[in-house]
């Protein structure tokens, strides 16, 4: 029998060791941190080498399609992955996921144009959405919610590494013409397959989660439906600023990401249980409000990476690696904060607190990023990343846990796919929003900046000493390529970053004002005991109850059709 939260009656009471010991376990989520190091890696290494890719394969301008490719892969078969684990297994899913990954990069390293590189991509997105979901779908299946905070901070640790080293190594590698006679850029790639062929050994060896092999329906419909929702709302984030946002080909977007939803829908209604996210778990308070809250730190967290990175390039003149070096105070904030909320979470059982302070001081270190300016001091800069870092590393690893605590264990690789799925999506639409408010109004700004410092005295000899420089400044594709400011008069160049500076204002504002909704939403987040024990043993623990509830209710139709039997004899010999 299970209660209306999920749980087995006797969950909570359950032993909370477990066969696994702590050897065991680190060396299964070692496993585990090379698939997703791959993935995490993946997301921010090709950033800084797009533009010596597409000089090499001549299609510069089709650079958006190898991002976007990869990203709407990745994010539509997420939910996917969850629900097939959840059915097959774990171990197999990862391993297929891992060995798409691996053969996308090798493919990407054999690329010769931009479009065939983006599909190649494409198939690299089809094995790295199942990474990041599976990774934590199983350490659920191993350790218990009041265990697992202990561990999370590896993972957090991981991500924060991968999208410092990301940027840095990218950087490093597309800047060298070749290594080993294969150009600089595709070993990008390349790196990607030892990784992988090394996840694939380890995970093969060391974890041993046994296939479920439920007898369900596959969602098909909602498979394509959701798909159909999916894609243009990505598409349309991607290249929106583009097309246009009243656009032809942006309303045909939106429209047809309706249809897709309705219809998605209606094919989870029809399919009930069996389908890709089975509509009752909405019903259930954690599950729903952290999939809500997990949608809006998506916007919040990757509005601002996306934002914070062309602040220091442009207005404080980073190269495109050591902006990644500069974003170690928000990596170590997340990590050091996500470290301690799950030693206490470990200690203490409770966890709600967390979201609640955590969005707080991201409502507050947005407040305070949209003061920065051209002439802020770096370590100001650093103080208000760290505090950033800090407020996502209390929710991240928090909610997924929530999620996970909250459902049934046969549900807990959809409950983890779909934070991790409306993540992403919160994340696409975070970066298409924010970023188009900053070019948006960044034009306006500049100009207005321009014509403030056009009474300054300085201002005015470096005009008249350099036209051409301020020609070229204040031209209308200045946006789109801003390299030259490193090799103007820092005179000329200085309202161009006043007014840079002023319009991510705007952007941090916006952002401050969506995670405010996030902050509201936690204070209604139920919070729901943690078990104490893993996902596979209580899932063990429900069969034996139903094994135990099954040979009750037989031994009692027995007991009734002997009790007939004997009622029956006993009717005929009184007739005799």
């Amino acid at each position: 029998m299970t209660r209306s939260d999920g749980h087995s009656p006797n969950v909570q009471a359950a032993t909370p060791s477990g066969p696994l010991t702590h050897r065991q376990i680190m060396t299964i989520i070692v496993a585990l941190l090379l698939g997703m190091f791959l993935a995490a890696l993946d997301q921010t290494v090709v950033s800084t080498a797009i533009r010596r890719i597409g000089d090499d394969l001549h299609g510069l301008s089709a650079q958006a399609w190898v991002t976007t490719a990869f990203l709407i892969t990745s994010t539509i078969t997420t939910p996917l992955y969850g629900k097939l684990s959840d059915i097959y297994g774990r171990k197999q899913l990862f391993m297929i996921a891992i060995s798409i990954f691996v053969a996308g990069s090798m493919l990407c390293g054999l690329a010769t144009d931009m479009y065939m590189l983006a599909g190649f991509r494409a198939v690299q997105g089809l094995g790295a959405g199942g990474l990041f979901s599976l990774a934590m779908a199983i350490t659920a299946d191993i350790l218990s919610p009041q265990e697992r905070p202990r561990y999370m901070g590896y993972f957090m640790a991981t991500f924060a590494t991968s999208s410092v080293l990301g940027p840095v190594i990218g950087g490093f590698l597309s800047g060298q013409d070749s290594i080993l006679g294969i150009a600089g850029w595709r070993w990008i790639f390349v790196l990607n397959i030892p990784i992988g062929i090394l996840a694939l050994v380890v995970v093969n060896r060391v974890l041993h989660i046994s296939p479920r092999r439920a007898q369900v329906r596959i969602d098909t419909w909602g498979t394509v439906a959701i798909i159909v929702a999916v894609v243009p709302v990505l598409l349309v984030a991607e290249r929106g600023r583009e097309w246009g946002w009243t656009s032809v080909w942006s309303i045909g977007c939106f429209v047809l990401g309706l249809v897709g939803l309705v219809a998605f829908l209606f094919a989870e209604r029809r399919m009930g249980d069996d389908a890709l996210i089975p509509l009752r778990l909405f019903r259930n308070n954690t599950f729903s409000v952290g999939s809500a809250i997990s949608l809006i730190l998506g916007i919040g967290m990757f509005g601002g990476l996306a934002a914070i990175p062309l602040y220091l390039q442009i207005v404080k003149g980073a190269s495109p690696t050591r902006a990644g070096l500069l974003m170690l105070p928000l990596m170590l904030g997340m990590m050091s904060a996500s470290l301690l909320a799950g030693r206490w979470t470990s200690r203490t059982g409770r966890y709600r607190m967390f979201p609640i302070v955590g969005c707080g001081l991201l409502v507050v270190a947005l407040g305070l990023l949209s003061l920065l300016g051209a002439d802020t001091p770096l370590w100001q800069t650093d103080l208000y990343m760290l505090l950033f870092g800090v407020g996502l590393g209390l929710n991240m690893q928090t909610i997924q846990i929530a999620m996970q605590n909250s459902v049934a264990p046969q549900d807990i690789g959809v409950a983890t796919s779909s934070g991790t799925f409306f993540r992403q999506m919160g994340g696409t639409l975070g970066t298409a929003v924010f970023l188009s408010i900053l070019f948006g109004g960044a034009s306006s700004k500049i100009g207005d900046a321009y014509r403030s410092a056009a009474g300054d005295p300085n201002f005015a000899a470096a005009a008249a000493a350099h036209p051409d420089q301020l020609r070229q400044i204040t031209g209308s594709g200045s946006l789109n390529d801003t390299a030259f400011l490193s090799s103007v008069d820092r005179v000329l160049a200085h309202p161009f970053m006043v007014g840079f500076s002023d319009a991510m204002g705007l952007v941090f504002i916006v952002g401050a004002a969506v995670v405010t909704l996030g902050l509201l939403l936690t204070f209604v987040l139920r919070e729901v005991p943690l078990r104490t024990v893993s996902g596979a043993e209580a899932a063990r623990i429900e069969a034996a109850e139903a094994a135990e509830a099954a040979e009750a209710a037989e031994a009692a139709t027995l007991t009734r059709a002997a009790t007939a039997v004997s009622t029956e004899a006993g009717a005929v010999g009184v007739d005799n």
